[in-house]
């Protein structure tokens, strides 16, 4: 037994330092950082570098890193650091970053997640992703060609986006002969340049990611520079993690946690502030205000919540909660609203139109919106405010966005959760823009929706009758002006209200304005959907007959109906014979070119995916068609 005693010993001497080495992991600080710049800077090879020096490297990984370098490499023999990061096929074959790459790694001082973000322009919307929760930013320069223009793009993102500490980093200053004077000019050139776009402060090193020098140590091939390495500098530079904790608790709902009839809770992340049993909240934007009766996480009830942690919220009313709406400090509350000022950071191959609905994602909330025509696109390297009518693939510009509904939000410059929002594109579901809310326009705040006694409910039952929608759709010369005419002359002999508004028709007064670019066509099937709406809420059957010729505009005024309203009836006429008819001569004139964006033509039509009725006027005559519909619509 007493043989046995020193081994027990040892054992729990081991344990106890792994739990003590554990401990003190555990709460050891965590600094996000980026590498950006132009492409072959060397922010792969930087990472890699760092991840090898803080030996985060398994002996295994080593092996096959350096039998990689031999074989896909681009530094001869020697070890190619960039591969540690560059995990994609056609990063490897082109030796470039195209995705984002997170890795993590540690040393005795504080944990560390770094993004590796690509440095090709057409990858900048990859960059965005990256800094989007990020504490600092190394921006790299490469020594031998200094400051370039997509140096300029990534240092204006990362100061709208908000990141506070910046590290030039000068690389590749062994293929310059540690040179003092281009390090110099370098510097001086990127300060005239920072402080141009409102960066007062960096803290710039000169470093070889390929050599090593002045990664983890002063290097002796720069005796000039005086200043700490890079690793050391990111060890050390100050992040306040308790900032967020001192603003207004925020904690937008991601999820309602009903387990059982007796438990009904909101569980969320704290975006900012603290929280705790007792204190009175406000849930916005509905505006109801409670207390919070209990604090549930992980382990438990708790007494404290604070920014950054993951918990569920039980409130001593019963009041209406659910996913995307925000439970805030009651008397902080935050700004409700449905028309902003933002910049817009596109970063969809198409340009933007303006007036096109989007999905708009901000915080746990997606609603409807609209992004108008720019005011200005900014150019990146001299700060100039360009006129422009959309934004491009990568362009920044100020744009207003209009909600279809009121929603919580704080200004960026505020808090990044519920001041930052991504749009989607509702057909593709690609995301094609990030946004950062400047502020709620005045108007949102000034107007307010006018109750009347009488409704529409009361205007439908006078005339007897359920409002709809009839939205034909199809070609130029499919018949829809015909078959709506005669549907119209139909429900009037069955003593219906209706009201036809058609394409042609409208561009004669309301939408006179307008030309046949796609803003323009999207703009003019959005106010067409608001005068039917208005005529629904009169209680109208509408019969509409426009082109319409993308899904996402239709799809808008479905969505300004109330459910079942909106009836899709698609004309389907294939094009041959929609051409043949040429009733208006309009194919002929955009055949031979005199007249431009024409659907079918030099425009796309996009026919419906589901539309509750199809016409096929190859096989029936207007009349029947016309039959057809009003079956579908009294049945």
């Amino acid at each position: 037994m007493t043989t046995q005693e020193p081994i027990y010993k040892t054992d729990a001497l081991i344990a106890e330092n792994i739990d003590a080495y554990l401990e003190a992991h555990q709460h050891k600080t965590m600094l996000r950082f980026i590498t950006c710049g132009s492409v072959d800077d060397g922010k792969s090879t930087l990472i890699g570098r760092l991840l090898y020096d803080s030996k985060m490297i398994f002996e295994d990984q080593l092996a096959a890193l350096e039998a990689d370098s031999k074989r896909v490499g681009t530094q001869g023999q020697e070890i190619d650091f960039a591969l540690l990061v560059d995990g994609l096929a056609a990063e490897r074959e082109q030796g470039i970053t195209i995705d984002v790459a997170y890795r993590f790694f540690a040393t005795e001082k504080r944990k560390f997640i770094v993004a590796d973000t690509p440095g090709h322009e057409q990858y900048t919307r990859n960059m965005v992703t990256g800094a989007s929760t990020a504490d600092l930013a190394v921006i790299l320069i490469d020594a031998r060609k200094g400051v370039l223009t997509q140096t300029r793009r990534h240092s204006y993102l990362v100061k709208l986006l908000g990141i506070r500490h910046i590290v030039l980093a000068v690389n590749k200053m062994d293929l310059v002969g540690y040179d003092q004077a281009a390090f110099d000019k370098i510097v001086a050139d990127y300060r005239q340049f920072a402080q141009s776009i409102g960066i007062e402060e960096f803290t710039a090193i000169p470093i070889s990611g390929f050599k090593g020098d002045n990664i983890t140590a002063s290097s002796e091939n720069t005796p000039w520079y005086s200043g700490t390495a890079l690793l050391p500098h990111l060890e050390t530079v100050d992040v306040d993690a308790t900032a967020d904790q001192a603003k207004p608790f925020r904690m937008p709902v991601q999820w309602v946690n009903r387990p059982n009839l007796d438990f009904r809770g909101f569980a969320g992340l704290v975006a900012s502030g603290t929280i705790q049993p007792g204190d009175a909240v406000r849930v916005l934007p509905s505006g109801k205000t409670s207390t919070i009766a209990r604090i549930v996480g992980l382990e438990g009830d708790r007494d404290l919540a604070v920014a950054g942690e993951s918990v569920t919220l039980t409130l001593a009313d019963e009041i209406d909660c659910s996913r995307g709406q925000v439970i805030v400090a009651a008397q902080s509350p935050l700004e409700v609203a449905d028309q902003f000022e933002s910049t817009i950071v596109w970063m969809d191959e198409h340009e933007m139109v303006p007036g096109r609905a989007y999905w708009l994602k901000i915080g746990t909330q997606t609603v409807s919106a609209t992004v108008h025509a720019p005011k200005y696109e900014v150019n990146v390297n001299t700060q100039e405010h360009l006129a422009t009518k959309t934004l491009d693939l990568n362009a920044i510009g100020v744009a207003n966005v209009t909600t279809d509904r009121e929603i919580p939000f704080a200004p960026y410059d505020e808090n990044r959760d519920l001041g930052g929002f991504i749009l989607i594109d509702k057909m593709t579901n690609h995301t094609v823009a990030a946004g950062l809310i400047h502020y709620a326009l005045r108007r949102a705040q000034n107007i307010h929706w006018q109750a009347t006694d009488i409704g529409r409910e009361h205007h439908a039952g006078m005339k007897h009758q359920k409002p709809a929608v009839l939205w034909l759709t199809g070609l130029s010369g499919s018949g829809k002006s015909t078959i709506a005419n005669i549907v119209e002359k139909k429900l009037a002999r069955m003593n219906r209200h209706t009201f036809l508004l058609d394409g042609d028709n409208v561009r004669h007064g309301l939408n006179k304005d307008l030309g046949f670019t796609e803003a323009d066509r999207i703009e003019n099937i959005r106010r067409v959907g608001e005068v039917a709406k208005l005529m629904t809420d009169a209680g109208l059957i509408v019969i509409t007959a426009f082109i319409s010729p993308f899904r996402s505009e239709r799809d808008m005024v479905r969505g300004m109906m109330q459910p079942g309203e909106f009836i899709e009836v698609f004309v389907d006429t294939p094009l041959e014979v929609a051409e043949g008819r040429d009733v208006k001569g309009l194919y002929a004139k955009a055949r031979s070119g005199q007249l431009k964006n024409f659907t079918g033509i030099d425009s796309p039509y996009e026919a419906p995916d589901s539309a509750e009725i199809r016409i096929d006027t190859t096989a029936m005559t207007p009349e029947e068609a016309a039959d057809l519909i009003i079956a579908r619509l009294i049945p």
